[in-house]
């Protein structure tokens, strides 16, 4: 039996040295068949092949045939184009993603990976073995643990200065519940994150965060005598104060891994919310947080899971008004004696709902509020006001009701009355010089002079 120019699997030539034994006559059909696992008729079938188109009928069917379902060559030269351009730095699914929402192309994170491999291009997206650890099933309810974090990152690729993103997710759901870019880690950046929780899910149960200056103060366990009194165990930050009002628990992490789903909310967010943000064109702090509303509800339709229980652990929210006194900026300021006080280099005055001065008593405490749109408050004795800037000193004497006109007006002469020790000098020598009949009488003495 002649042998062509034929490359066949290892499989293929066990079955070519069967079927030369078969038509030498050494083993039978049945023996045939039982070595290599198929039935008797399809050994007489391959045998009739072999004799017909020699050993190249033992090759499958369709070697050297294109698969009807094999991609084109022009779609795998437009996702290699993709992946060293404007989609670079994203990983196979979220590549598969976006070819299919702006491109039009439908094909499989898999395929994307292989076509990527045999074009050389590397992914950095690649998943280490993970260590051993003690595991935490994830809380039963939505609301009832939310996880909060803030990664500093360039997220716009040089188009603006490094950001940072803060961001809280739900521990039950994976539902990224807030996010928020600020040029640091800041309380302001946490302030806005926690507001867009409560305004849109309620108030949560608990959050877990670390030990930042910003959630918990260094010298937490250094009290005042007032504050022991009070109950107070820990001296809380600002940002602690805001949960205590709104009811929430603070949890401290001790470790990353223990608040570890927004770590990995980290990782996944740097490979996907940067590749968006350039396709967007964002190029601005502003910009990208008006792109942030949008994409938060995209990645939760894309990765947020179901709790265990139907039910949430939110409670309402304290409503718009009340919201927007508690969550702010707070400082506090001592009165002076014209019922105004100073912040940050300027003088105010508090004005009540008709716009009226409100007298403020000396040295008395105010609560300076600023809230996340940059308007100003304060709270006084238990109440809110707004606050009013005085331009200039003129303003500053009126309100503390000094009348100026008044005030610069010349003094009159002084005339001492008359039992005055020094008109009764005077008098005493007038009436020496009288009794001698000769002294100097002037007008200034005539009119000091009392007989």
């Amino acid at each position: 039996m002649s042998r062509g120019d034929v490359y066949l699997s290892e499989k293929e030539s066990r079955r070519v040295y069967v079927m030369e034994r078969l038509m030498e006559g050494v083993v039978t059909v049945k023996e045939a068949s039982c070595v290599l696992g198929l039935s008797e008729r399809q050994i007489k079938r391959l045998k009739s092949g072999v004799k017909e188109r020699g050993i190249a009928a033992l090759a499958h069917g369709n070697r050297g045939r294109k698969p009807k379902h094999a991609t084109p060559k022009e779609v795998k030269e437009a996702i290699v184009g993709f992946a060293v351009g404007k989609y670079h730095g994203a990983s196979y699914q979220h590549m598969s993603e976006l070819m299919k929402e702006h491109d039009g192309i439908f094909v499989s994170a898999k395929t994307v990976g292989r076509i990527l491999r045999e074009a050389s291009i590397p992914n950095k997206h690649t998943h280490k073995a993970p260590r051993r650890r003690r595991t935490r099933n994830r809380m039963s309810m939505e609301g009832m643990l939310v996880q909060c974090d803030a990664s500093p990152h360039d997220w716009l690729e040089g188009r603006c200065s490094k950001l940072c993103l803060h961001g809280a997710i739900d521990d039950a759901t994976g539902k990224v519940f807030g996010l928020y870019f600020r040029p640091n880690e800041d309380l302001l950046g946490y302030l806005h994150v926690l507001k867009q929780m409560v305004e849109d899910y309620g108030v949560p149960r608990s959050i877990y965060s670390d030990g930042h200056s910003i959630f918990f103060s260094p010298k937490g366990d250094k009290l005042s005598i007032e504050e022991e009194l009070k109950g107070e165990r820990v001296k809380l930050t600002q940002f602690g104060e805001v949960l205590n009002q709104l009811g929430i628990t603070h949890i401290k992490a001790r470790s990353p891994q223990a608040k570890g789903r927004i770590e990995r909310l980290w990782e996944t967010l740097q490979s996907r919310l940067i590749v968006e943000l350039r396709i967007a064109n964002i190029s601005s702090m502003d910009d990208a947080n008006d792109f942030l509303c949008g994409f938060k509800k995209r990645f939760n339709r894309r990765f947020a899971v179901k709790a265990e229980d139907k039910e949430q652990a939110f409670r309402a929210s304290p409503g718009v008004d009340s919201l927007h006194k508690i969550i702010c900026i707070k400082s506090y300021r001592k009165a002076s004696n014209g019922s105004t006080i100073s912040y940050e280099g300027n003088t105010y005055q508090l004005l009540d709902c008709r716009g009226r001065v409100v007298p403020l008593k000396p040295k008395s405490t105010v609560c300076v509020t600023r809230h996340l749109d940059g308007s100003l408050g304060a709270l006084y004795s238990g109440d809110y006001f707004k606050l009013k800037a005085i331009s200039n000193d003129t303003d500053k004497k009126a309100i503390q009701g000094e009348d100026i006109e008044n005030k610069a007006k010349p003094r009159g002469k002084y005339k001492p009355p008359t039992d005055h020790p020094w008109r009764r000098s005077i008098n005493n020598t007038i009436r020496y010089y009288k009794n001698k009949k000769s002294y100097p009488m002037n007008d200034e003495l005539r009119e000091t002079y009392t007989p």
